[in-house]
């Protein structure tokens, strides 16, 4: 056990005694009636201590022999100091000493169906091993709520301990792993903690051990606002096992900003200060995602009469990812500006502004330790990768002063080709897409631009599976006639702006393209449009730029030919310079990315990797690129019927 720690204390000096003496002096002065022992029935004496008498070495030695191998050291430590124990934790009322622990002899006939299920093919090797436990497995429990505890000699550590399952049917679940005695007997001293809250309310008793952990929660609090995160986890991992209050709470806002997801959504509290700004929104936003738990109790006003329309309009924003995260204060009003820059999806200028803030932020309670609700928020929830959200947790905040940390290294910038190619590991390429590029044009000019006669206004904020359903809601037909053009609109580089369409459902057609960099250009503007097909057996690639309402250049490839081009084509885009030409999409395709690999770097442009494909843009209807067929050119429209 050497190297780690056991509720506090060094696993390889683990004091039995002092250990044994607290829980049992703890259970003394707080015996609850449900649970006060029948000392004529456990044979304990009178004084209603939970330990016996120490086994002899004689009678460990005893055991050994009828067991026919040595004891695990932790359990043998134990029996020095008490020979058996009554109400470890709240389920287990007697382990065993030495006159009473035996092989286990499966008399429930468990083992047959649990060794088929833990020898399934495919299972991790450590479920694996459980396979024969119900057999061989050392029995400690003596009296008990249908729960076993089982010494496992086959899971043996480099020390030599050997691990402890416990298993209880009415739990439906797989045994519990603790890696020695010493570690089950603590986790049970902590559950008697949580139970003892439970029963008594948390401020209704004070010991030794409420007083370490309370004291371990104020250290954490502390290193937690001066960004220490990993001191304070551990401090408030320990103390949320034995029930202190505000722990699991300040536990759950650290897992939930450095891992992503914490260990289960935690249920608010409507009177909570932080309720409305924090717990809510995130609460609902991870149920909402397809988290465990309910939401709606929470806006039914015969359940919380004080607070259900202000939960019911909360929810309603999460769900139609419309929910803004509005803190207050100086630090509000930075997430007001981070928000502005990420709808657009600049999502480096919005960690800018939120990172330069941070220090500014002042926590809503004692146990408010970082701003979770930035998480919610459908537009900034995006902006907080896993290194800013280590970044932001290693920020002194909250009033308190420690050193800044490194900012995050910045990515390689995220250009143009990117679409083209998996950007991330398990993420595909687009396999086709268009968009048009404005130079000296905001996001929100482009339906001005592009749109047509009562061009309706941009959405708010969406994803791009949201788009079809947003702006053609109940469509169920679709015509070759038609192409419906669906842009998502956001900030390309300094004075540009873009609109993606990331999803065509038209193809390209050459002899049925009306390029929109036209129409954008005007008035002294530029703008470039670029579509890529590639879902047919014959790949194809446009580009064209124009200036001023007029076209400078434009070329098509399809497959390994130039179909079309116009206009003086710059040298560094040239086809036959980019490769086009080689067979196949093999070829054509590393020819599309130094394409838009040369268009980024000439004029100094890219697209918003993370709020294009995981984040939120405003969104429009353009004017199509494919012009309606003439009547004797053939067409086709599709159908679908929905059956309820």
């Amino acid at each position: 056990m050497g190297g780690v720690t056991i509720g506090g204390m060094d696993a390889k000096t683990f004091d039995w005694q002092r250990f044994l003496t607290r829980w049992s002096d703890e259970w003394a002065a707080s015996r609850a009636e449900s649970i006060d022992p029948d000392p004529a029935s456990t044979g304990a004496d009178d004084d209603a201590r939970l330990g016996y008498p120490p086994a002899t070495e004689a009678d460990i030695t005893a055991l050994e022999q009828r067991l026919g191998r040595e004891l695990p050291p932790s359990y043998r430590e134990f029996l020095k100091v008490s020979d058996g124990w009554r109400y470890a934790g709240r389920f287990v009322w007697q382990v065993h000493g030495t006159a009473g622990a035996h092989w286990h002899e499966d008399g429930f006939g468990l083992g047959a169906d649990f060794d088929a299920f833990w020898a399934e093919e495919g299972n991790p090797p450590e479920v694996r091993a459980q396979v024969g436990l119900w057999s061989r497995a050392l029995q400690v429990d003596a009296e008990s709520d249908a729960v076993f505890v089982l010494l496992d000699p086959e899971d043996v550590s480099a020390d030599g301990e050997w691990a402890v399952r416990t298993w209880a049917g009415w739990r439906a679940e797989e045994p519990d792993r603790y890696p020695s005695f010493a570690h089950f007997m603590v986790a049970m001293h902590q559950e008697f903690h949580r139970f003892r809250i439970s029963d008594e309310g948390a401020t209704a008793f004070t010991d030794e051990t409420t007083r370490t952990q309370d004291a371990a929660v104020d250290r954490a609090r502390t290193a937690a606002l001066r960004g220490r995160p990993a001191e304070a986890a551990e401090l408030l991992d320990e103390a949320a096992r034995y029930g202190r209050p505000g722990a699991s709470d300040m536990l759950h806002q650290l897992n939930r900003l450095g891992q992503g997801r914490a260990r289960g959504a935690q249920q608010p509290l409507p009177d909570h200060p932080r309720y409305v700004t924090e717990l809510l929104p995130l609460y609902a936003a991870e149920v909402t995602r397809g988290g465990s738990g309910r939401v709606d109790h929470l806006a039914d006003p015969e359940i919380f009469p004080d607070s259900a329309k202000t939960s019911g309009e909360i929810l309603r924003a999460i769900r139609e990812g419309s929910h803004r995260y509005r803190p207050g204060g100086a630090f509000g009003a930075a997430v007001d500006e981070a928000w502005e820059a990420a709808r657009w999806g600049d999502d480096t200028e919005a960690w800018r502004i939120l990172r330069e803030a941070l220090p500014r932020w002042e926590p809503l309670d004692r146990d408010h330790l970082a701003p979770v609700g930035l998480l919610a928020d459908p537009v900034l929830g995006p902006v907080l990768t896993p290194e800013r959200c280590a970044e932001l947790l290693a920020t002194p905040r909250g009033g308190e002063r420690g050193p800044a940390p490194e900012p995050a290294a910045p990515g390689a910038p995220a250009g143009l080709s990117w679409p083209a190619r998996a950007v991330a590991p398990g993420r595909q390429p687009f396999r086709t897409f268009r968009m048009v590029l404005v130079e000296g044009a905001a996001p929100d000019e482009l339906p001005a631009l592009l749109g047509g006669p009562g061009q309706a206004p941009l959405s708010p904020p969406l994803h791009g599976w949201d788009l079809r359903r947003h702006h053609h809601p109940g469509k169920s037909s679709f015509s070759s006639d038609e192409d419906p053009v669906l842009l998502r609109v956001g900030r390309a580089g300094e004075g540009w702006s873009f609109g993606f369409d990331g999803d065509p459902l038209s193809g390209f057609r050459a002899d049925r393209f009306v390029s929109p960099a036209l129409p954008a250009s005007r008035d002294g503007r530029r703008a470039i449009v670029v579509w890529c097909d590639q879902r047919g057996d014959v790949p194809v690639f446009h580009l064209s730029l124009a200036e001023d309402g007029a076209e400078r250049f434009a070329f098509t490839v399809r497959g390994p030919a130039v179909e079309d081009r116009r206009g003086d084509v710059p040298d560094g885009l040239a086809p036959e310079r980019l490769g086009f030409g080689a067979p196949g999409p093999a070829g054509h395709v590393p020819a599309v990315l130094r394409a838009l690999d040369a268009l980024a770097e000439l004029h100094g442009i890219g697209l918003p990797d993370a709020a294009l494909t995981r984040g939120r843009l405003h969104s429009f209807e353009a004017t199509p690129w494919i012009r309606p067929p003439r009547p004797d050119e053939p067409h086709a429209t599709l159908t679908f019927i929905r059956h309820r």
